[in-house]
């Protein structure tokens, strides 16, 4: 059996370094059940660690508060990623950001291609911003930011 990969490849790596829309997996603080959320506030911090951002009101803060087990799905050139890892809180409010945003890093455990046998992804998912681009394009800047100096 192959050794486990417990770090980013140097592409995985580069997708990361700019917004990418991705999957979190948590468990449910008060279930137990596995939850899938989108978010997009995420980047590679180095390749055994990556840093997300989410609203302090999200449930995401308590599940991950009850259990920092977690995944984050990649959606790659031609595959699917899931990355393994447990999260840690970096900063309870980022600076420089409107509202309130919690903080998170993942250290990474383990990097796995996700895609069915005989397959590839032929064209990776692709989302809008439903509100003012000016306003999204600014509120996206503050927060890579700050999450770079968290």
């Amino acid at each position: 059996m192959a050794e486990p990969i417990t770090a980013l490849s140097d592409s995985l790596f580069n997708q990361l370094q700019n917004e990418s829309f991705v999957l979190l997996h948590t468990l449910d603080a008060e279930s137990g059940s596995p939850t899938s959320n989108a978010i997009s506030w995420v980047y590679a911090v180095d390749s055994g660690r990556l840093r997300f951002a989410v609203d302090g009101r999200s449930r995401l803060v308590a599940n991950l508060s009850a259990n920092p087990d977690s995944c984050i799905t990649v959606f790659s050139s031609g595959t699917v990623n899931a990355v393994y890892g447990r999260a840690a809180l970096v900063s309870e409010s980022l600076e420089g950001v409107p509202f309130k945003l919690v903080c998170f890093d993942i250290a990474i455990s383990a990097v796995r291609d996700a895609m069915f046998y005989g397959a590839r992804l032929s064209v990776a998912p692709e989302y809008e911003k439903t509100y003012d681009k000016r306003a999204a394009d600014k509120l996206d800047g503050q927060v890579f930011a700050a999450m770079k100096k968290a």
